[in-house]
């Protein structure tokens, strides 16, 4: 009978996300928020709480955070990483202060005292790397030249994770500075170990992992991302940077075979995770922290498109691609709830965790159309997309992108192309 009640739950939970999809489709919509207000519907609280299901669809919601950190490190080669951040880095800095700072300020203004401002400042520092990924997938961006800086920042705030959750986890807990130094010590080694593993044998394991067989090179790609994504988890290292550094390590025919293979699963497994999210947001907690909530959503939805307008411009990208860039990292998720769970289990301010839980799922929801629409309605305001006489990028012709919309020419005409023009430049990277 249990197994009954699974096969129909999950069964009407994946028939509602296909109908849901198909609908935001046809609106040239992303799905995203649709998916999160369906987990809102019917989670905590909700119209229709699932009890058989609730257990497989936390598990495949890990999964897909990642596959959808997997797919966004095979497009990238272990050099494009390296370039990246050694030029991103002062971004990175910048994205700290201006949005880390309003959460700190804000718990400070709310009276919980010093640790509690060290949890929020994460908990409105970090985008949510699963959410963008999704929906620069949506959107078609994979191709545009914002996309790099974008990723830098991401992967800064995923590396950066390494850092702070061992220290977070040290002042929840009252340890000592020496047992807090060990655990922070650890997960930098082992963030480390994996990016070098990358860098130096990334065309061995790619060997290691080619075959001509589909099911085989599946099976075998999935088992590494997930058992090297568990590992860094065991050791204080986010899952989702060690799943990342698994698609950078993968070159060639390999890392084009395993996208192939893996974007269908990706795209299951990743609505998955936004429902599940939804789920577990009972909404009577939602009401009466409401209000800082959006006043905190307001500000760092501003400073996250400052971080990017900054961050794309230091980087040579026209004005339209800088304002893409601001507008596609506004998302938070999953970071932002993890940490506000440790505080919530700690037991330091009990308001933490639904104010932390608001702030998300408006953000969250918020994110999608600010990545969509940031671009148009600043160029309308503005009344310009790429400045006359602004000098192209370095490595760029001056005859491309003077509409300033940052894409290279031939790929405009739709997201397909995108995918495939990438995928075809950087085959010839890794070769």
């Amino acid at each position: 009978m249990h197994s009954a009640l699974f096969l129909i739950e999950f069964g009407a939970i994946i028939l509602g996300l296909g109908l849901l999809g198909r609908f935001a489709g046809r609106l040239r919509f992303s799905p995203i928020p649709l998916y999160l207000l369906a987990g809102l519907a019917f989670g905590e609280g909700g119209l229709l709480p699932l009890g058989a299901s609730e257990e497989f669809v936390a598990i495949g919601a890990e999964i897909g955070v990642i596959l959808l950190l997997l797919m966004l490190g095979l497009e990238y080669t272990a050099s494009d990483l390296v370039s990246n951040l050694k030029t991103q880095y002062p971004a990175g800095l910048v994205d700290f202060t201006l949005n880390a700072v309003p959460g700190a300020v804000a718990a400070l203004l709310l009276g919980w005292g010093p640790v509690a401002a060290v949890v929020l400042a994460g908990v409105t520092w970090i985008s949510s790397s699963g959410v963008i990924a999704k929906v620069m997938g949506d959107l078609g961006r994979l191709g545009n030249r914002e996309t790099p800086v974008i990723l830098s920042i991401l992967v800064l705030e995923d590396l950066a994770m390494a850092v702070y959750l061992p220290i977070v986890t040290a002042l929840l807990a009252g340890v000592s500075l020496a047992a807090g130094s060990i655990t922070l010590a650890i997960a930098l080694s082992v963030a480390g170990a994996v990016l070098f593993v990358a860098l130096r044998y990334g065309r061995v394991i790619s060997r290691f992992v080619s075959s001509d067989d589909p099911e085989k090179l599946l099976l075998v790609v999935l088992g590494l991302t997930l058992l090297v994504a568990g590992i860094a988890q065991q050791l204080q290292v986010s899952a989702a940077v060690g799943a990342f550094l698994v698609g950078i390590a993968l070159s060639g025919e390999v890392a084009e075979g395993a996208h192939t293979l893996l974007s269908p699963l990706r795209d299951l497994f990743a609505a998955v995770f936004f429902v599940f999210f939804g789920l577990h947001t009972d909404p009577a907690s939602i009401p009466p922290v409401i209000l800082p909530a959006l006043a905190l959503a307001v500000v760092t939805a501003c400073t996250k498109i400052a971080t990017g307008y900054w961050a794309a411009k230091r980087a040579g990208v026209g004005v339209k691609g800088r304002w893409r860039a601001g507008g596609t990292l506004v998302a938070r998720g999953e970071f932002s709830i993890v940490i506000a769970g440790l505080a919530v289990t700690a037991g330091i301010e009990p308001a933490l965790g639904p104010l932390a839980t608001a702030y998300v799922l408006i953000l969250v929801v918020i994110g999608p159309l600010t990545a969509r629409y940031t671009e148009p309605l600043a160029t309308r305001l503005t009344g310009r997309g790429r400045p006359a006489g602004t000098a192209p990028a370095v490595g760029q012709a001056p005859d491309q992108v003077t509409d300033g919309s940052d894409r290279d020419p031939v790929t405009e005409p739709d997201a397909a192309t995108d995918r495939e023009v990438l995928s075809d430049r950087n085959a010839a990277d890794r070769a």
